[in-house]
C-alpha cells in the first residue's frame, strides 16, 4: 500500500506482521509530514496509546493502549477471496493425515463432513463493524434463536440497534466485548432467556439495573466482570426486588466480591433458585472455612437449590439454618434479641448483617441460652464426643467405646472403621441413636457432614452395618 490513500479506509480491517486491527483514522499527524493510519489493534497490547497524540484526539479506542499510527506502505488491506478462505479454512505446512469422517445433523437431515477438525483449528473470533443511518433490520433474522457475539467488538448500542432483527432470540452470548451498557432495551431483547456479559471488565451495578426488567431473562452470566457491590434500591430488608423477575440461574465466578452484603441482597431475588460464586475473595476455595462459608451462603439465600453446581438436599439446608442461628446466636441478644417475642426487637444494624435470622427463629424456634455457650475450640477434650459402637447385623462383635472430633466427617469415621474392622469403606452404612430419642435411629447419608451436623452427643451410639 503506497503512502497516497485514493478512498476513505476508515472501518476497514489490516493485518501488520500477523496482527490485526481495525482502521480508526487516515491522515495528517503534525509535526511529522505524511499520511498515517491510526489503527485499533484487536490485542490492546500491541499498542501504544488512545488515540490521541500531544494532546489532539485524533481517534478513540476502547482500551488505553489499544491505538498505534502506521504508515499506509506497512499495513495488509487484504488478500483475494480464495486465498482468504485458504488461509482461514485450510492448514497449511502440516503433513498430511487421514481426515476424520462425521456425521451431524443439520435440521433433519444427517450430513456427513470430512477434515472439520482441521476447520476449527482455524476458528477465531471476528470483529464486526455495524454501518451507521442504515435503518433498523426489523424481522431479519425471523427464527434465529441462539446469538453469539464474543470477542467481535461490538457494542451494546449496535446490539440494541440490530435486536428488532432478532424478533424470537432466546439466548444471548456477549462475552469479551468490553461492553458498557449505555441504555436500557426498549421493545427488544424481551424474549431473552439467557444473557452471557462475561469478561466485560467495564460493567457495574448501575449498569445492569438496565436490562433487570427483561421479562423472560432466566440466566444471566457475569463471570470475571469486576462486580464487588450489589444494592436493589426498590427493596427494603426482607422484601423481594421486582428487577430481574423471571432471573432463576446466577453464575458469579471471578469476581471481587468479598462481602456478606451481597450474598444478602441476592435473597431479594424473588425467582432465583441456581448460583454460582467460585473463586471470589469470599468463597476461595481451599479455605479452611469452604465448608462454613457454603453453610451461611445457602442460609442467607432461603429459595437456593443449586449452589456452585451442587444441589441443596433438604437435610443440608435445615443443618445450614440451624447453624447460623447458633453461630450468630450471642450476637442477636446483644443486639435486642430474646426468646420471649413481645421483647424481641433486635435492632437495624444486626438485622442489616442478618436479614433472614428472624425468619428462621420462627421456623425454628430462636435460640436457648444453652446452645449459645461461647465454645473453647482449642481445647482438644472439648471438641471430643465419646461413642458407643455397635455392629446390629454381626453376631460376637462386643460394643467398643471410642473418642471422635465432633468435627469428623462421617467418610472420615467411615475410614476409621473400615481400617479398625479391615471391612471396604463402600460396604459400610451407618447410623446412629441417642437415649434422647428412643426407639429411633437416624442414618447419617452424607459422607461429607460432620458428626456435629447430625448432632451427635456424647453417650449416643454409632451403628455400624456391611
Amino acid at each position: 500500500m503506497s503512502d497516497t490513500l485514493t478512498s476513505d479506509v476508515t472501518g476497514r480491517r489490516v493485518e501488520v506482521n500477523g496482527e490485526h486491527a481495525t482502521v480508526r483514522f487516515s491522515g495528517i499527524v503534525p509535526p511529522v509530514a505524511g499520511l498515517w493510519l491510526g489503527v485499533e489493534w484487536d490485542n490492546p497490547e500491541r499498542g501504544k496509546h488512545d488515540g490521541s497524540h500531544e494532546g489532539t484526539v485524533y481517534f478513540k479506542c476502547r482500551h488505553p493502549t489499544g491505538g498505534s499510527f502506521i504508515r499506509p506502505n506497512k499495513v495488509n488491506f487484504g488478500v483475494d477471496f480464495l486465498t482468504a478462505i485458504k488461509n482461514r479454512y485450510v492448514l497449511e505446512d502440516e503433513p498430511e493425515e487421514e481426515e476424520k469422517e462425521q456425521t451431524v445433523i443439520i435440521g433433519n437431515k444427517p450430513v456427513e463432513t470430512i477434515g472439520f477438525d482441521s476447520v476449527v483449528k482455524q476458528q477465531s473470533e471476528n470483529k464486526l463493524r455495524f454501518p451507521s443511518g442504515l435503518p433498523s433490520p426489523t424481522g431479519t433474522f425471523s427464527m434465529l434463536k441462539v446469538l453469539v457475539l464474543n470477542r467481535t467488538g461490538v457494542t451494546w448500542a449496535e446490539v440494541l440497534r440490530c435486536a428488532s432483527g432478532w424478533p424470537v432470540l432466546e439466548k444471548l452470548y456477549l462475552e469479551s466485548n468490553n461492553i458498557i451498557i449505555s441504555e436500557r432495551p426498549a421493545d427488544v431483547l424481551q424474549t431473552v432467556k439467557l444473557l452471557d456479559l462475561s469478561s466485560n471488565q467495564l460493567i457495574d451495578e448501575n449498569q445492569l439495573f438496565l436490562i433487570a426488567y427483561l421479562p423472560r431473562l432466566e440466566q444471566l452470566i457475569l463471570s470475571d466482570i469486576g462486580i464487588s457491590s450489589l444494592h436493589f434500591p426498590d427493596a427494603g430488608i426482607g422484601c423481594k426486588t421486582a428487577m430481574f423477575p423471571s432471573l432463576q440461574y446466577l453464575v458469579l465466578n471471578d469476581n471481587q466480591i468479598s462481602q456478606w452484603s451481597f450474598i444478602n441482597e441476592l435473597d431479594k431475588l424473588q425467582s432465583l433458585h441456581a448460583l454460582s460464586c467460585a473463586r471470589n475473595p469470599l468463597t476461595e476455595e481451599g479455605s479452611k472455612d469452604a465448608q462454613t462459608t457454603r453453610q451461611f451462603i445457602i442460609a442467607k439465600i432461603g429459595q437456593l437449590r443449586t449452589l456452585n453446581k451442587c444441589v441443596i438436599q433438604p437435610e443440608e439446608r435445615r443443618g445450614a439454618e440451624l447453624d447460623y442461628r447458633k453461630a450468630f446466636g450471642n450476637e442477636w441478644k446483644k443486639a435486642g434479641g430474646h426468646q420471649d417475642p413481645d421483647k424481641d426487637r433486635p435492632n437495624e444494624e444486626f438485622l442489616a448483617a442478618h436479614p433472614r435470622y428472624q425468619s428462621l427463629c420462627l421456623k425454628y424456634g430462636a435460640p436457648e441460652d444453652g446452645e449459645l455457650k461461647t465454645p473453647q475450640p482449642f481445647l482438644l477434650r472439648n471438641q471430643l464426643l465419646t461413642l458407643k459402637i455397635k455392629y446390629p447385623n454381626q453376631l460376637g462383635q462386643r460394643v467398643i467405646e471410642k473418642q471422635l472430633p465432633e468435627s469428623m466427617t462421617v467418610q472420615k469415621v467411615k475410614g476409621f472403621l473400615s481400617r479398625l474392622l479391615k471391612v471396604s469403606v463402600s460396604e459400610l452404612l451407618l447410623s446412629y441413636e441417642s437415649p434422647k430419642m428412643p426407639g429411633r435411629e437416624i442414618e447419617l447419608e452424607n459422607d461429607q457432614q460432620s458428626l456435629q451436623f447430625y448432632s451427635i452427643e456424647n453417650g449416643d451410639c454409632l451403628l455400624v452395618r456391611w
